[in-house]
């Protein structure tokens, strides 16, 4: 079986909104636990501060901490992130299609 990122990113966006609506249930019934506890930690684990650009371990995490703020991610943004981290962004090719070391010759005029 094959999954695209159109699919995954839709998986993703699911399992996020699954999530955040715990989140809003622990939030109902104890109140101040989301930014007390629970967005301080996602934000910890979701490394923020550490990659600007979100890894594959990090990009669950990021979808889950959009789904609870204000601006929801939308598919498309996230199939864009999961075809950068998975090699599929066709504006990476290009570079990726030289021989190995043919960009090393510095003799060649560029």
């Amino acid at each position: 079986m094959q999954i695209s990122a159109q699919q995954l990113a839709e998986l993703l966006l699911g399992i996020a909104r699954a999530q955040a609506a715990i989140v809003q249930g622990l939030e109902n019934e104890m109140a101040g636990v989301r930014s007390g506890r629970i967005i301080p930690a996602l934000q910890n684990v979701a490394h923020l501060r550490d990659h600007p650009n979100p890894t594959l371990t990090d990009l669950p995490v990021r979808v889950l901490l959009g789904t609870l703020g204000r601006q929801v991610p939308d598919a498309a943004s996230v199939v864009r992130d999961l075809e950068r981290l998975l090699g599929g962004d066709s504006g990476a090719a290009p570079a990726a299609a030289a021989a190995p070391g043919e960009n090393l010759d510095f003799s060649k005029p560029g």
